[in-house]
């Protein structure tokens, strides 16, 4: 982790957001560094081995930005896990989805059901891990659909909120490149 500092550093921590209680860490201004996100990407990128993978899979919405640097780093196409009702095909026979809870509140995910092909090697992605719940509900997403979902990558893990430990319980290695004891 301490390699990584440099990309810590540029991580806006905002107090009390969404609600009270809660540490939020924006990643935004790390976005905002040209270099620093393309450190972000390439150190993310050099984690894993592309040649594993079928696809990205990014978690709406700040997930898209990392899923994407990631698609043209690595050359593999991208699926976006969006909230409810915001995929074009929105007949019920078109869209597949999972409810799940976060930290502070309820929420819902979906995708296209043509968006994978059964047994293709899924790699996850977020800007950042916490208690899990989104990711977990991703990972229920894809494999709903016949995906092979066992590696996740995140900017950023909040390591005592458990996330980490909850994917793996899941059967899915997760990968960040900063973390934020205390959280």
């Amino acid at each position: 982790m301490q390699a990584n500092n440099d990309l810590k550093a540029l991580v806006r921590t905002i107090p009390n957001y969404p609600k009270e209680g809660i540490e939020f860490r924006d990643i935004s201004t790390l976005l905002m560094d040209g270099d620093a996100f393309r450190s972000v990407i390439d150190r993310l990128a050099a984690q894993i081995d592309p040649q594993k993978f079928d696809r990205i899979a990014g978690l709406e919405a700040r997930g898209f930005i990392i899923a994407a640097g990631l698609s043209y780093a690595l050359g593999l196409g991208q699926i976006m896990l969006r909230k409810k009702g915001k995929l074009p095909h929105k007949e019920a026979t078109d869209v597949i989805g999972v409810d799940y809870t976060l930290e502070y509140g309820q929420d819902r995910i979906e995708m296209h059901r043509d968006a994978l092909k059964e047994g293709e090697h899924i790699l996850l992605v977020d800007d950042l891990l916490a208690t899990g719940g989104t990711a977990l509900a991703g990972a229920s997403l894809l494999r709903q659909a016949g995906a092979i979902v066992d590696t996740a990558l995140f900017a950023i893990d909040l390591p005592d909120l458990g996330g980490r430990q909850k994917l793996r319980d899941n059967g899915i290695t997760a990968h960040s490149l900063i973390e934020f004891e205390g959280d």
